[in-house]
């Protein structure tokens, strides 16, 4: 018996650039591959990363435990690893995001 996908299964990847301290937590747009961030919370004590991890949880509508900083948790560019979504699905909701 063959075992299908399911969106359980499925993982997408971003890669995001962070500006800590904006005036807002928002999708801010795109450059090439990356993805802009802006974040209410300061880059210290990894409260930006805690902010970029739930803001990206809610916006994806997925558990904060979903959401992980692959590469980058002390660089303002990071690569980010959604579980239980599927890429396009990320990116569908990124680009209606951005205001």
């Amino acid at each position: 018996m063959s075992r299908r996908a399911s969106s359980g299964d499925a993982r997408a990847r971003i890669a995001v650039k962070v500006q800590p301290g904006a005036s807002a937590d928002r999708v801010a747009g795109k450059n090439g591959e990356e993805w802009k961030i802006t974040l209410t919370a300061p880059p210290v004590e990894g409260r930006a990363n805690r902010a970029c991890t739930e803001f990206l949880a809610r916006l994806l509508g997925v558990p904060r435990t979903a959401v992980s900083i692959v590469r980058g948790e002390t660089s303002r560019r990071k690569l980010i690893e959604i579980a239980g979504v599927l890429q396009a699905e990320v990116e569908s909701k990124l680009d209606h995001a951005v205001r």
